[in-house]
């Protein structure tokens, strides 16, 4: 039978084991990161991780959704603090930032990520789903701006440029600054 926790050991082991799961996952991938494998990281018997979470699967999600937030805050923190189509640039190179250091991000598509997306619960799929579509809001609707071209054509260059990521390994130049300089060029095509 498992041990009982303090609520601060609560605390602490959630805290570790969502560590531990977002260095694996980067690391690794979803499918070769096991439950096993994080209870000997954090110290725990795998049969007290079950305490914690329900499933790999909901620690899995809910990594994604606190990764996804604090993106979305600090996002958000920038454009409170430049009310303007700069302070937009800065945010997008922020989240491209977050998502070179964090892969699982923006391999949506991998099979990896299929896998784990086939096996998470209605309900924590519509949270994931509402984590990405509040960062899409902070560039879709600024009160503060108004698009030079169609919202969707805006969105879809957003999402361009942010997944390109995806190609850093064979631009002949350095991703970051490749990223910025088209945000930088193309960010007062987008907005007034």
């Amino acid at each position: 039978m498992p041990r009982s926790f303090t609520t601060r050991e609560k605390k602490i082991i959630t805290k570790n084991l969502q560590t531990s799961c977002k260095q694996s996952w980067t690391q690794y991938g979803y499918k070769k990161t096991s439950v096993d494998a994080l209870c000997k990281q954090v110290g725990i018997s795998k049969g007290a991780f079950y305490l914690f979470f329900e499933s790999k699967e909901a620690l899995f999600c809910d990594v994604l959704y606190e990764v996804q937030e604090q993106i979305c805050d600090a996002a958000s923190a920038i454009l409170e603090k430049h009310r303007d189509k700069h302070g937009i640039a800065e945010a997008l190179k922020l989240i491209y930032r977050e998502y070179d250091s964090n892969n699982f991000l923006y391999n949506a598509d991998s099979r990896d990520y299929t896998i784990l997306m086939n096996r998470i619960s209605e309900e924590q799929a519509k949270k994931i789903a509402a984590s990405n579509s509040r960062i899409q809001q902070l560039f879709l609707n600024p009160p503060y701006l108004k698009f030079q071209v169609d919202a969707n054509m805006a969105m879809s260059v957003i999402y361009s440029l942010i997944t390109n990521i995806r190609n850093k390994e064979v631009l002949p130049y350095d991703h970051i600054e490749t990223f910025d300089f088209m945000v930088d060029h193309l960010i007062d095509s987008l907005y007034e």
